[in-house]
């Protein structure tokens, strides 16, 4: 094939790609800055959490034996126990799985029985307790599905959406059935998550980096630059000026 018809089809090659592939390549620019130029801390609403209240050590908790049994069905098995607190009361965080199945079981760690779970009111006193500054709330949202493009998708349902005004001006979801807040979202967050699906190319779940758009357009993007390398070496003054003189 003539040098010329080789810099003609590359050069064709290299403009298309240039233009389809320069619209992501601006958008993984535009995602990196905001990354790199942001608080990650801020973004979490790391700032705006009050720290876990300290367990008193003079509590008589009682001991997981002598309610396991009692609370517990035939296949039950404990993934995982916590002491924690729900609104300054000492609980027993119990994780069980039955067959695939899991639940959440609080129990008061002062006398062993089973809580409820959380009611509104003591929803919206847990996300006030977890902020560490003063905020009127907005909203109240009762959760009991999200989609995959939710901010509170793949938590625990149901949930309660509390959204406070300025200086907080965040979102707080709080689970029912684990009684704790499960995460923090604000405006920030919310311009993170959109720019870090476009970054992944993941436009459903965000975070699978093994996706075949983004291997395609990865593929093609180290095409698009080779192409290029090409071009400079077959139009180049300098490189044909050195192979005549070699001639």
């Amino acid at each position: 094939m003539k040098k010329s018809k080789v810099v003609r089809l590359t050069r064709k090659w290299h403009r298309y790609l240039g233009i389809i592939l320069g619209i992501q390549f601006l958008l993984w620019t535009v995602g990196g800055l905001y990354f790199s130029w942001t608080n990650i801390d801020e973004i979490r609403g790391d700032h705006l959490k009050k720290n876990a209240p300290i367990l008193p050590k003079d509590i008589n908790y009682v001991s997981p034996k002598d309610f396991l049994d009692q609370h517990l069905v035939k296949n039950d098995s404990v993934v995982s126990l916590e002491l924690t607190t729900i609104l300054m009361d000492p609980i027993y965080r119990i994780e069980i799985t039955n067959k695939g199945e899991r639940k959440v079981v609080l129990i008061n760690a002062e006398n062993g029985n089973l809580r409820k779970p959380l009611q509104e009111n003591e929803a919206i006193q847990l996300a006030k307790n977890k902020l560490n500054v003063k905020a009127p709330v907005t909203e109240v949202e009762y959760l009991t599905s999200t989609g995959n493009h939710h901010e509170y998708r793949n938590r625990p349902l149901p949930a309660y959406a509390i959204s406070f005004s300025e200086p907080a001006n965040t979102t707080i979801y709080v689970s029912v059935t684990y009684g704790n807040v499960q995460t923090f979202r604000n405006n920030k967050w919310r311009i993170f998550d959109f720019l870090w699906m476009l970054h992944t190319m993941d436009y459903q779940e965000r975070d699978d980096f093994n996706n075949l758009l983004l291997r395609a357009f990865s593929f093609f993007g180290i095409f698009t630059i080779l192409s290029g390398f090409t071009l400079y070496i077959l139009t180049s003054k300098t490189f044909n000026r050195k192979k005549t003189n070699k001639l």
